[in-house]
């Protein structure tokens, strides 16, 4: 069993970002919901065929920001904390955020062109919702 998860050898991210990643999107989803337990560092390796250390390097990383829990002799669950969803939400936003700021950037854009663009976009978007 893979528990859903499907890492690529040629994916240029490396295996236990890739494990980050779609673990914190199951999530964010509400795949998983909170409290689930989640599969023990040595079921997830040799169900996605990586090593252990790959595995906990994942689960660390989930640890710290906030979207597992583990507990002593108990294993890794899915955080209870009841507004994860909304926080990973919020750290999306803000890596998509960082991302267009970017690449403006790249494209030399000054902040008002960016600021510019994003109203545009935002506009766009009201007028989509009131229309539809």
């Amino acid at each position: 069993m893979t528990y859903g998860l499907f890492l690529s050898a040629t994916d240029k991210k490396p295996m236990y970002l890739q494990i980050v990643e779609q673990i914190t999107s199951k999530v964010l989803l509400g795949d998983w919901p909170a409290d689930m337990a989640l599969p023990s560092i040595r079921e997830l390796a040799a169900a996605t065929q990586v090593s252990v250390i790959t595995v906990k390097r994942a689960y660390a990383e989930l640890e710290q920001a906030g979207v597992i829990v583990t507990q002593a002799g108990r294993g890794s669950f899915v955080s209870p904390h009841p507004d994860l969803q909304q926080q990973l939400k919020q750290q999306e936003l803000a890596q998509l955020l960082q991302a267009a700021v970017a690449l403006a950037r790249q494209l030399q854009l000054t902040d008002a062109e960016l600021a510019a663009q994003l109203e545009q976009q935002l506009q766009q978007s009201s007028a989509q919702s009131s229309a539809g």
